[in-house]
């Protein structure tokens, strides 16, 4: 049996969860309310202040489903209790962020501005010019986010240039060696 999938997932006082027809699960707490539909075949019993998560049989597809259900409502609870946040930075010469309004903009070396807007369940903090933290109760929508900011500029090997995760190890190459 799966290890991850038959864990039990314990529900914090202030947070309700509700399982609708067709495994729509709705999760409601301090931080917000996220609703997603999970597999339909897997059981997700309410005990309360606890949630199981049962499969059907033991078939591979069921098995792999079973710790994924599983998951996906743990950070459900988890991010409604907690939230999720990814750190960023942006390292080079001249490179900066600034927040003005809902939007982040940044200078990354380009000849304009790169803007990008705070999508719906995410907020973007700019603590200093070469840091952006990321925030939100979704999990996935928080992890999208910040791989597309990311994916703007990142991060060259020979210099370190461009914009990496806080706790991200960039591999370093020497350049060209002169004669």
């Amino acid at each position: 049996m799966s290890r991850i999938g038959r864990a039990p997932i314990a529900i914090p006082a202030g947070v309700t969860v509700t399982v609708g027809e067709g495994n729509v699960v709705t999760v409601k707490g301090p931080k917000g309310e996220l609703t997603k539909s999970l597999c339909p075949i897997m059981t997700i019993e309410n005990d309360g202040a606890v949630l199981h998560v049962k499969r059907p049989n033991d078939e591979k597809e069921n098995r792999a489903l079973h710790g994924l259900t599983r998951s996906l409502l743990h950070n459900m609870v988890v991010g409604v209790t907690e939230g999720f946040e990814k750190k960023l930075e942006v390292n080079g010469v001249g490179y900066r962020a600034a927040k003005e309004g809902k939007n982040l903009v940044m200078n990354l070396g380009f000849s304009h501005q790169v803007i990008m807007p705070e999508v719906d369940g995410i907020t973007i903090e700019v603590p200093d010019p070469n840091h952006i933290t990321i925030k939100g109760a979704d999990k996935q929508l928080v992890g999208q986010f910040a791989a597309d900011l990311r994916g703007k500029r990142p991060p060259e090997p020979y210099k370190g240039k461009g914009i990496k995760y806080v706790d991200e190890f960039i591999r370093r190459k020497e350049g060209k060696t002169g004669k």
